[in-house]
Parts: structure tokens; C-alpha cells; sequence
């Protein structure tokens, strides 16, 4: 039997402050991760928690409190179908949430802008807000504003695109060095055993995805497809006219070119110089993120595949994380793992 406890008792709060010699006030600053608690009486109290077994009602404790929880996305303003489905998914699930004291909002910034986007950390009410999601560049001014939303209390997950050098608590998105030799073995399979240049579109350089996905591909590429000679990036800033003003000096100035691997979200200016090719021995493409126009692409044979992710997962997963990190309850790690996801013509969802 449990210290401090008769039979079949239910542990509460004023089981842990008997146990570990601290007032009812000392628990609920411990419970909640207020400041002002010496490290050694937090001991105690944790001590004391796991001993007796208590676990926290925190639907309740909130109820009580009436606390809202108040969570802010911040995500570029490129306006590309990716980022306009991710909007899309945080209001819907913020019209769904409302009744358990919930309130999603998000936030748009420059697109790899690291300054912008430290702006907007840096902008964001401390005493307002419980968790932010962010999704731009590493940068040290942007990993420096993280720190600020960290020393205040405020919990931050990275969505989509890791920064894992700041203080962020959880990634929520898909392995993207496995997404980048994902689309590495699809496209030298599709290509099979001729010889040729594989194109490389990107937004940025500087952005984590964009970069991993990019390693992630010319580790497979050099391995399994050394016939290929693979192409230096070529940054389109998921800007769909400069994209499609950019394509046909990128194939005029490499003769021979039969894959691309287009490993950003902005397909629209990709596909805008696709169409317009009458080449019927056209390059064969993969792309990321499933959105009415890659359907489309793959409908048409302009794409081969799609590599994608779930966007309602990736909001619901980090609203979930932030909210379990606000009550420091367990986060179900294989709940929140983002799958890489790819479709083909023959398997587009309805």
C-alpha cells in the first residue's frame, strides 16, 4: 500500500503535500511549472507524486481554473496549396477545440526570412499565449527568439521543418532526409538504366526541409543510381513566376535532363512550364505534397509521384504535443509520428 494512503484510496493533492511537507500552494506552483519553487522542494514534490501514484485530472484542474489554452502557428506567406491547406486545418480544428477550452490562431510571415520570422516570435504576448508552432528557417537570431518564448514558459514545436540546434520542445513533421532517399529511389526507378541529368528544385537552401531532403536524395542518388549526374539546386523561393521563368534556362543550359525532383511545396510554376512542353519524352517527375493541383499533375502524367504528408495530422499532432506539454502529461510517440505518404496515379485518395 501506497505511503500515507488507506485501501483502494484515490491519491490527491493534499496526499503530496503531506508527503512531501509542503503547502497545498507549493503543489499546485509544482503541477502547473510556476516559478518561485526552490529545485529541491520540486524534487520532493515529484518524489512524492510518483510514490503515491497520483495522476492529475487536468480536465478538471482546468474546468476549475476556467483556463484556456491559447496556442499561435506561425507559417510562411507563400501562398502555395501546401500552406493554404495547413490554414485551412488550424481553423477547422479550432471551430472543433473551442468547446474544450481551446483557441488556435496563426500568423503569417515572410517566407525565409529568419528576421521576419524573429520578429514575429519576438512580437508574440508571453502572458497570452501557452505554445507556439513554428515553421521557418534555423537561424541563430530565430533560434535566440525560441530562447525568450522558453525562459517565459511558453512551450514551441518546430512544424515541418526542424530547429533542433534551438530550445524548441518537439519536431512535428516528417523525417526529411528519409523523405529526400524516398523521392531518390522513385525517381532513379523510374528512370531506370538510362543515362541522364536529374534537376533538383528547391525553395531555399537555407531552409532545414529543404536541405535535408536534398542530402537525404544525393546519398541514394550516389549509392544506388551513379549513372545519374545530379544537378545543383536550383532555389525557385516557392515563388511560382520566378519558378516558371527560371525552368527553361535551367533545361536550355543542361541538355539532357530526364528527372526532376521537385522537393519544396510550390509546384505551381513547375507545372505551369510543364504544361507548355510539347516534348512528349518528358522529364519524369517527383514532387511533395498532395494538393488538388499535383492530383491534378499525377492525373495528367505531368507528375510520377508524390511524396507527402498529412496536414490535419501535423496540426493536430502539434496542437496535442503542446497541450500535454502545458499539462505535463505523456505524449504518445507513435500518435505523433508524421508518415511519408506516396501516391501514385492508380492511388490518389478520393
Amino acid at each position: 500500500m501506497k505511503q500515507g494512503l488507506t485501501p483502494h484510496s484515490t491519491p490527491t493533492v493534499n496526499d503530496i503535500a503531506r508527503v512531501a511537507e509542503v503547502s497545498l500552494a507549493t503543489v499546485d506552483r509544482v503541477l502547473n511549472a510556476r516559478p518561485g519553487v526552490r529545485e529541491k522542494t520540486v524534487k520532493k514534490v515529484n518524489q512524492a507524486i510518483a510514490e503515491l501514484g497520483y495522476v492529475r485530472d487536468t480536465a478538471a484542474a482546468n474546468l476549475a481554473r476556467g483556463r484556456v489554452y491559447r496556442f499561435v502557428f506561425i507559417l510562411p506567406s507563400n501562398s502555395n496549396e501546401f500552406l493554404t491547406s495547413l490554414e485551412a486545418q488550424i481553423e477547422a480544428l479550432g471551430n472543433d477545440i473551442r468547446r474544450d477550452r481551446t483557441q488556435l490562431s496563426f500568423v503569417r510571415v515572410a517566407a525565409f526570412d529568419p528576421v521576419a520570422l524573429a520578429d514575429a516570435i519576438a512580437a508574440i504576448d508571453v502572458t497570452a499565449v501557452d505554445g507556439v508552432a513554428i515553421f521557418g528557417p534555423e537561424t541563430p537570431s530565430v533560434r535566440d527568439s525560441i530562447a525568450h518564448l522558453k525562459a517565459h514558459g511558453v512551450t514551441v514545436v518546430s512544424l515541418v521543418a526542424d530547429i533542433p540546434s534551438s530550445d524548441r520542445d518537439h519536431y512535428v513533421g516528417v523525417d526529411n532526409i528519409a523523405a529526400g532517399r524516398t523521392a531518390a529511389h522513385l525517381l532513379g526507378r523510374f528512370v531506370g538504366p538510362q543515362r541522364g541529368k536529374i534537376l533538383v528544385l528547391t525553395g531555399s537552401m537555407l531552409a532545414r526541409d529543404h536541405l535535408e531532403r536534398r542530402l537525404g536524395f544525393d546519398e541514394v542518388m550516389g549509392r544506388d543510381f551513379p549513372h545519374l549526374d545530379i544537378l545543383a539546386s536550383l532555389e525557385g523561393r516557392d515563388d511560382p513566376d520566378l519558378i516558371a521563368r527560371l525552368m527553361p534556362g535551367a533545361l536550355h543550359d543542361n541538355a539532357g535532363v530526364i528527372g526532376i525532383y521537385s522537393s519544396a511545396a510550390g509546384n505551381e510554376g513547375l507545372l505551369r512550364f510543364l504544361s507548355t512542353q510539347q516534348n512528349t519524352s518528358r522529364p519524369v517527375v517527383v514532387a511533395h505534397e498532395l494538393t488538388q493541383l499535383s492530383r491534378n499533375a499525377l492525373q495528367e502524367g505531368l507528375f510520377d509521384a508524390v511524396i507527402s504528408q498529412d496536414t490535419g495530422h501535423l496540426v493536430r499532432s502539434a496542437v496535442r504535443i503542446m497541450r500535454a506539454e502545458r499539462d505535463r502529461t505523456p505524449i504518445h510517440a507513435a500518435q505523433e509520428r508524421i508518415r511519408i505518404d506516396i501516391y501514385l496515379k492508380e492511388n490518389m485518395p478520393l
